[in-house]
């Protein structure tokens, strides 16, 4: 009976460190949402911009932020038409590089997919439409799949470009097939737990996000033409929302299906801004998950691929007709403010923004009610190809992608 109670006790071990998960690291922060809960940082820039620790020139082609994991982060890049994943230390020093495969190489090659760490694994996909999962220690890749051969899936025009999402031991994606339009995976095996055909559509470049309801937990991911809503537990689709600007007849690849932006959620409300579609949108999702309610529609928000934060009642993104960032009140989607600065990328610390221009800009911007001033700037001159990467901020460091090359800056406030 002794030996039973041992056997059961150390079995009960297993199950859990197999369920449990103790770290999640992905793209864009916590919960997706691009803020980042580093203090103490600087609120004005030394004229030039704050100070550069280092800058690693040989990190392939590519559009990929770092995602950090204790003392080290992983960045993917395009080298020799190849998708390669390093592991990089916090001084820049590198650990391993494991050569996954084919790399996206058409249109403004490079790699798009953001690693997501999940304990001791890192999920990772590829412009050519591959899933990887890889051993976080040594790069070894445990398994992965492909969008069109496993799951008959279509590729954008543009490339795939999703971070895949992780819950518990499942894993998420969006291949985008006429029967296995979004898959959910068993994440130590890359075995297949349910799919749904969706609207059948290809991807949306984007990189989905779990809403945890006291009921229910839903996987929210876009296609080309509609934002939908799933149970996680059994790939029901709850709800949609359609992207109604292009007509059906003229839904053709590089026309209004590009939804890069992931959505934020916040105490029952749903926000996006999607340039390509209905733009700025607010959604009332109900108590048990079920149904949706669009409240407002600013056609003005048509931010694309820079994310959108929310800081208190005000959501802070860029525009794509007129080049500035905007802030949208959340209550009733009017614009409340703008900067005529550009186009780009913004994440948001210590209370403030940052916003990275598509002409290589970076900007440090206070805000107050919805209204923003600027504080500083500086250029990023280092790197190739577009300025495309958003920024990432870690431990009081700014990370900056451009192309084959990563800055890190020291944002620290050191007088405190």
């Amino acid at each position: 009976m002794k030996s039973l109670i041992v056997i059961l006790s150390f079995t009960t071990l297993l199950l859990a460190s197999y369920f449990t998960q103790s770290e999640k690291n992905e793209w864009r922060g916590k919960d997706r949402n691009g803020i980042y809960e580093d203090k103490n940082l600087l609120k004005v820039w030394p004229s030039g911009g704050p100070k550069e620790l280092w800058a690693l020139d040989n990190i392939g082609n590519g559009y990929v932020s770092p995602v950090f994991s204790g003392e080290y982060f992983y960045i993917t890049g395009e080298i020799d038409s190849m998708s390669v994943l390093f592991c990089f230390n916090l001084t820049g020093s590198l650990k391993w590089k494991s050569i996954l495969g084919k790399e996206w190489t058409r249109s403004r090659r490079g790699s798009r997919s953001t690693p997501t760490i999940v304990d001791d694994y890192i999920y990772v996909g590829t412009g050519v439409g591959d899933l990887y999962c890889v051993k976080k220690e040594n790069g070894k890749i445990i398994w992965s799949k492909n969008l069109e051969k496993d799951f008959d899936g279509i590729l954008p025009l543009h490339g795939h470009s999703e971070a895949a999402l992780v819950d518990g031991n499942t894993v998420f994606w969006t291949p985008g097939g006429k029967e296995f339009n979004v898959v959910a995976l068993d994440r130590f095996t890359g075995k297949l737990i349910w799919s749904n055909k969706g609207f059948g559509e290809r991807s949306g470049y984007h990189s989905p996000r779990l809403i945890e309801l006291k009921s229910v937990k839903i996987l929210v991911a876009f296609s080309a033409y509609h934002l939908m809503g799933f149970n996680v537990l059994t790939g029901k689709l709850l709800w949609w929302h359609e992207q109604d600007n292009t007509p059906v007849e003229k839904r053709t690849p590089g026309n209004g299906d590009t939804h890069s932006n992931t959505v934020l959620y916040e105490d029952g409300s749903i926000y996006y801004a999607e340039g390509d579609g209905n733009c700025g949108v607010k959604l009332t999702l109900s108590e048990d998950g079920n149904t949706i309610k669009e409240i407002w529609r600013n056609k003005d928000f048509d931010s694309y691929m820079g994310g959108i934060v929310k800081i208190g009642n005000w959501i802070y993104g860029s525009g794509t007709v007129k080049p500035q960032i905007v802030s949208i009140n959340a209550g009733t989607g009017i614009l409340t403010d703008s900067l005529r600065i550009g186009t780009g990328a913004v994440i948001a610390a210590d209370n403030m923004l940052y916003y990275y221009t598509q002409k290589g800009e970076m900007y440090l911007i206070g805000i107050k009610n919805g209204k923003m001033t600027r504080l500083s700037s500086f250029r990023i001159n280092k790197g190739t190809a577009e300025h495309f990467a958003h920024p990432v901020i870690n431990n009081g460091i700014l990370y900056q992608r451009h192309g084959n090359t990563l800055q890190a800056f020291d944002i620290r406030n050191h007088a405190i």
